[in-house]
């Protein structure tokens, strides 16, 4: 669970940095691949070779969804939504991972359904007014950010319950980089626009959010979702709500109503704290 408090609070940060700095001043293609680069170079030079070759691929598919392809459908939203609308139409990503991890299992378990929906409901109570016009787009397009998000890390955790035998998982993840850069790299050819980065304050936030953000983070984020079980993994996608909009608020003076605020991280926490507790037996048998 530790390291998935730390990333949460690591990405923190990445909403508003992408919403405020780079969003419709930075080509968003670029920017996917920028991030992707910079987190596979990281990576790389700890690459195990003679994986098995489903393993391998397995992994690979992993980066591609989670990070290539949700990266693309991610950096568009901030075209049509705020900050505040883009942390607000992830809620439903906790459900996504609990529904994708039942139908790999080819079962299903009402009591994490029952929590991730308590931190759905913590994450909608926490509401904003003046939607932008552009909101129903907008609310598609993270749909399809969080759906891969949760395939990505919901694949990697099974693929690490499937192949136990595994070596260290920073041994791995130069797959995982590679998969997404073979998402990215065409992206941007096809697609990309000559908008770079015009100040030393854009590069450098490109440089922390692909070696900090998705190099640290990603790797962190999934080694902690192998240790903990399905509920657990769901509440936290919902952590990252009330965080952001916590950062967005204190440093970049948003509005934001801070008792909705206040009561939806209490339902969340509380989701967490039930599942940690309530679903500790079927826990060891639920990975």
């Amino acid at each position: 669970m530790s390291y998935l408090v730390f990333v949460t609070l690591l990405w923190a940060f990445s909403f508003s940095l992408i919403g405020v700095y780079l969003a419709g001043s930075v080509d968003s293609y670029f920017s996917v691949f920028s991030r992707v680069a910079l987190a596979a170079l990281l990576f790389l030079p700890f690459i195990a070779r003679g994986l098995p070759g489903r393993l391998a691929l397995g992994l690979m598919g992993c980066g591609a969804v989670q990070l290539g392809i949700m990266y693309l459908f991610y950096y568009q939203s901030f075209l049509l939504l705020t900050v505040p609308e883009v942390l607000i139409f992830t809620v439903l990503t906790p459900i996504y991972v609990t529904l994708i991890y039942d139908l790999l299992h080819r079962r299903f378990n009402p009591g994490y359904l029952l929590t991730a929906a308590l931190a759905v409901l913590g994450a909608l109570v926490i509401r904003f007014n003046g939607l932008t016009d552009s909101y129903l787009l907008g609310f598609a397009v993270v749909q399809g950010a969080n759906l891969c998000f949760a395939l990505g890390q919901v694949g990697y955790k099974v693929l690490m319950e499937r192949y136990p035998q595994h070596p260290p998982q920073h041994r791995l993840f130069g797959y995982f980089y590679l998969g997404a850069l073979l998402v990215a790299v065409p992206a941007w050819l096809w697609l990309g626009q000559d908008s770079y980065p015009a100040t030393g304050l854009q590069w450098g936030i490109l440089l922390w959010l692909g070696l900090g953000a998705s190099g640290l983070g990603y790797f962190l984020w999934n080694k902690g979702a192998t240790l903990v079980n399905a509920g657990a993994l769901a509440i936290m996608n919902n952590a990252l709500v009330p965080a952001g909009l916590l950062v967005n608020l204190l440093i970049w003076n948003r509005e934001a109503d801070l008792l909705r605020l206040g009561l939806g991280g209490c339902l969340i926490l509380a989701s967490l704290w039930l599942n940690e507790h309530w679903l500790k037996t079927p826990r060891a048998a639920y990975g």
